[in-house]
Order: C-alpha cells, then structure tokens, then sequence
C-alpha cells in the first residue's frame, strides 16, 4: 500500500513539473514574441562610390550621306566599300553633258551684253564729245544715253553671273571626301542616273570616321547629379569579352529625354587599331559618386515592404519605423535618406515582424 502512495506521488510530481517546465517556455516564447531581442548599430554619415551598368552603342565621331546635287550619270568610280580616303579626295566624276550646253550659251549671251554695251557706251562718249560744243546736244539725251549705256553695263554683270552660276554646276560633277574616314556603303555603278531627279533616294556613298567613335549612353534620372565631363567610364563589347576599355565623359545633354526620362552622355573612344566597330553595343559601368550628407547603414537595417521603405529606429527600447530612401550601394553599405541623425541605433536586420512602437531588447 505505501509502495502504491510513493508511485502516485511521484507521477503526480513528474506531471506538476513538466507544466511548470512548460508553462515557463510558453512564458519565454510569449515574452520572445512581445519584446524581441535585436542588434542594434549606430547611423553615421558617409560616402560610398558605386557604379550602375548600363547598356550604350558606339557611333561613328562623324558620319555623312553623299548625295549628287544636280541630275547626271556616274562617269568614274574611284572608291569602293571599305576604302579608306582623306578629305579633299576624288570619289566619282559625274556626266550631265546639258550643264556644257548651258555653260556655252551662258558665254555667248555675256559676249552679246558686251557688244551691245560698247555700242551704247561709242554713242555715248560721242554725245559727251559734241555737248562741248554749246547748243548741239540737250541735257536729256545725254542723260538718256548715259542711263542706256549703265542698262547695258548691267545686263553684261548679270550675263557674268548666270555664267558662273552654270559653271558654278561643274564643280557638283566631282564629289569629294568632306573628311578623312571609310566608305561603308555604295549604292551606284558606272552609267547609273543620278540626283534630284534620280529614281533612287539612296546615297552615292556613306562615309565614316572610325578613328574614333562616339560612346553614347543615356543615364537614368536618378543618377544624373553626380557627373561631369571629367568623370572615367569603363565598358566591354561582346566581340572582345575578355578585354576592358577606357573612355572620358565629354559631352552631356544637360536636359532630359522626354520619353526615356534619362540624360544623354557621349565619351571619345580613340579607335586606331580599328577593334572597335561602329554601332557596336557596349556594357558601360558608370561611376556614382556618394553625397557626403548621406548616411551609411548596413543593407539588412533597410526594409522594402509592398507599401514602403523604412529603417527600425530604437529609442528608449521601443521600435520606430522611420520612412527611408535608399541611395547607393557598396558590398553590404547602403546610402540612405530620411529623419535620421546620427548615431541614431537602428535595428541591424530590420523586419515588418517588428511592429511600430513594440517593445525591443538589445542583445
């Protein structure tokens, strides 16, 4: 019978222990959920450098589509795709036999002005010869003779002209390189039917500077104030993965597109080995130089829920939510911008599981 009691108490004491063990991790679970322990760091100021990567295109320094200005037959091809020609250079001889014939005509109508001038210009003289003598001529013929003798003076200025403007049509039959660089497109052969009245509205030739192309990339909104013109960019192109190249900002927009939001930038790449080729794409890493007024926090103390961004602020063990936007990153630093000062302690590996103005502990 006592060995009976002595069991019974002995379970009935197991069984009071075992609530007692299991009401205190329930308390412990309880008071882990309402005051959770966190890892607190300190807001500093700072500046972190970081770079985004961004697509761009390499178009050639200069590009011109040749055309021919006045209607003729290609005569003389001198150049084909891929030669390489230097400004001033003969590229094709045009024919327009017409432009001869209105150049002749253009020198007998200025030789007949003459003729007609030096008749009138004799009737003249001789009237200014014989009004020596008083009472032989009257004033207004001689001042007839001499407005017929100016008429004539401008109809052979103006036959010089016409002249030159015909001859003027001669110099359009040579088309010469406007610059050093390489034909890459021909459109005609010997004997084709050239210019504005031309079926064909394509080019004679397109003709371009490779010696050094322009990098062309727009940069996003957000990441436009912190570059100049002496900023550096890295990029790579597919044809040569393993080799990096170098280029200097020139040229900024100063405005942004209105359709695309973002800011056009050109960099001068130097191309005399010719690895590079025109319209070309290119990877470009951009430089982002920090703010100094941005503060640096870890990037797990920043959270992005599906309403906002925000960093967990502690002040006096009680959890603050403080609206925030990022800025940089660098490894594992982000910028970030909001009511903050610093050496604020924010909540190292902030979660929406930590509730606006919760109880927290520091580990």
């Amino acid at each position: 019978m006592l060995a009976v009691l002595a069991v019974a108490v002995s379970f009935l004491s197991a069984c009071h222990s075992e609530e007692k063990e299991k009401e205190s991790a329930e308390e412990q679970q309880q008071e882990a959920v309402e005051t959770p322990s966190v890892e607190l760091v300190a807001v500093k100021k700072g500046k972190l450098s970081g770079s985004v990567t961004i697509p761009g295109e390499l178009i050639p320094y200069q590009q011109v589509d040749l055309y021919a200005k006045v209607n003729s037959y290609v005569k003389k091809l001198l150049v084909d795709i891929g030669s390489e020609v230097h400004q001033g250079q003969l590229l094709v001889v045009l024919e327009a036999p017409e432009i001869n014939s209105q150049l002749a005509g253009a020198q007998s109508r200025i030789k007949q002005q003459e003729a007609i001038y030096y008749a009138s210009k004799a009737t003249y003289d001789r009237l200014v010869s014989t009004s020596k003598t008083p009472g032989t001529v009257s004033q207004n013929d001689l001042e007839q003779a001499e407005a017929k003798k100016n008429s004539d003076l401008a109809n052979v200025e103006a036959a010089k002209s016409a002249y030159k403007e015909v001859g003027a049509n001669l110099a359009y039959l040579e088309i010469r390189a406007p610059f050093d660089g390489v034909i890459t497109s021909r459109n005609v052969n010997l004997g084709a039917y050239v210019g504005p009245g031309g079926k064909s509205t394509d080019p004679l030739f397109t003709l371009q500077d490779q010696k050094r192309l322009r990098l062309v990339v727009s940069i996003p909104e957000s990441s436009t104030g912190s570059l100049s013109n002496k900023s550096e960019v890295d990029f790579t192109v597919k044809a040569l993965p393993n080799q990096k190249f170098t280029a200097q900002v020139k040229r900024l927009a100063g405005a942004l597109d209105e359709k695309l939001r973002s800011e056009r930038l050109e960099m001068d790449v130097y191309n005399k080995d010719k690895k590079l080729l025109p319209h070309m794409f290119a990877e470009v890493s951009v430089p982002l130089p920090g703010g100094d007024s941005a503060y640096v926090v870890p990037k797990t103390a920043v959270y992005t829920s599906t309403e906002k961004v925000f960093v967990i602020k502690v002040v006096n063990h009680k959890a603050i939510w403080v609206d925030a936007k990022k800025g940089l990153t660098s490894g594992d630093m982000m910028e970030v911008y909001g009511d903050l000062k610093p050496d604020d302690k924010l909540v190292k590996v902030a979660s929406d599981e930590i509730r606006d103005g919760s109880t927290v502990k520091d580990k």
